[in-house]
């Protein structure tokens, strides 16, 4: 029987953690979320995030914006929250608007800010081995392979998505970890043998059943990164369902796997950045 990789249990201990370290700052860490329209999936994840940093103690603000709002005005929020020594991170929360560009605004948050893990120069610095901030969902996972001891180094690891957000970075940390990586994507050829090769499944397209359950080789461990709702309303992963997942060695249920992770990163990251730029006055 597999092992379930509960993300949810993880990331209240991490949380807990992160108490008696916000509680050592002479202020609160900062952390400003700018939400632009009304997507009603961006608007659970920005509350589900907030609701864990007003808990943990953050200051936390959240700035909505009308989905009509000039892009020239949301630059120039971002560059007073930029100069606003109160404020150690800023998320911006994607997808925006069509007329928006979403690379452009997202390079002109601070790096130093940018807790979520995006920019490039962040980007750059984990590709270099020295990572400043790691994007949330890719540390997550890295944390949930971590705490339920599964061996990478040596492995055989394929992630499925080549995103910034997911697959680069992870793979990034995968590679770190000395396990030998493939990424895999829409033009891989023959993806089932990559799958079914892996000591370590990584998958992020956010299409149900994108990597069956009869792919899965025994024993091998299954990070499931998407959430999907199908029509009847039920969430489900990228991994499809089958008794072959009962011979896979861990799995991470959605939901309650990968999401609470990448929310207990981000104040992991917001917390770094307050005391990084605390010690540095």
């Amino acid at each position: 029987m597999a092992t379930s990789m509960n993300g949810r249990a993880l990331a209240r201990a991490r949380n807990q953690a992160l108490r008696a370290r916000i509680a050592a700052l002479p202020r609160p860490p900062g952390l400003a979320v700018v939400l632009v329209g009304a997507d009603p999936a961006s608007q659970v994840y920005v509350g589900r995030k907030a609701t864990v940093a007003v808990r943990l103690g953050l200051h936390h603000q959240q700035l909505d914006l009308p989905a009509s709002t000039p892009e020239v005005e949301l630059l120039g929020l971002i560059d007073r929250l930029n100069a606003d020594p109160l404020v150690d991170g800023i998320l911006v929360q994607v997808p925006l608007p069509v007329h928006m560009d979403r690379q452009r605004v997202l390079d002109r948050i601070d790096p130093a800010k940018d807790v979520d893990g995006f920019h490039p120069w962040n980007m750059g610095l984990l590709a270099q081995g020295r990572p400043r901030f790691v994007a949330c969902t890719p540390r997550g996972i890295m944390a949930l392979l971590a705490e339920h001891g599964v061996p990478l180094q040596g492995q055989r690891a394929v992630v499925v998505g080549r995103s910034t957000i997911v697959g680069r970075p992870v793979s990034l940390l995968l590679d770190a970890a000395n396990a030998t990586v493939t990424v895999c994507h829409s033009r891989t050829r023959d993806l089932e043998a990559r799958v079914r090769e892996a000591d370590v499944v990584v998958v992020a397209v956010g299409k149900p059943d994108a990597v069956p359950a009869a792919w899965i080789k025994p024993g091998a461990a299954v990070v499931d990164v998407g959430v999907n709702r199908l029509e009847d309303g039920t969430l489900v992963g990228d991994l499809g369902a089958g008794p072959e997942l009962e011979a896979a060695g861990w799995v991470t249920p959605v939901p309650g796997g990968v999401g609470p992770m990448t929310i207990a990163m981000l104040m992991a990251n917001t917390v770094e950045s307050a005391e990084r730029r605390l010690a540095q006055g």
